[in-house]
């Protein structure tokens, strides 16, 4: 998984929300965060994915993962610019919605 150093790219880690300092181009599979020790190569640190697509990734040929806080195998995996936003509980996904469409 290649990533591309840029100015306006910040990566950051899906489970402390720490920035991650790349210091190289190329980011390993078994590599973790070094604030919290977390693995990096899983779903949710993702580009692609997305909870409310089949299978939780928008690449459509993508194997299934059961656990998408951790390390896992998929050759589609490319680091998220930006922070990780959680969905949030029901409730305030509802209330986010009912405001949208007053």
């Amino acid at each position: 998984m290649f990533i591309p150093k840029a100015e306006e790219q910040h990566f950051f880690c899906f489970k402390c929300g720490h920035e991650i300092d790349f210091d190289r181009i190329k980011m390993a599979r078994t590599d973790t965060c070094p604030h919290c020790s977390w693995d990096l190569h899983a779903c949710k640190n993702c580009e692609y994915w997305d909870p409310g697509y089949h299978n939780q990734c928008r690449e459509r040929i993508a194997e299934y993962i059961s656990d998408r806080e951790r390390v896992n195998y998929c050759t589609h995996f490319l680091y998220r610019n930006g922070k990780f936003e959680a969905i949030g509980d029901a409730s305030s996904v509802k209330a986010k919605l009912d405001a949208l469409f007053k």
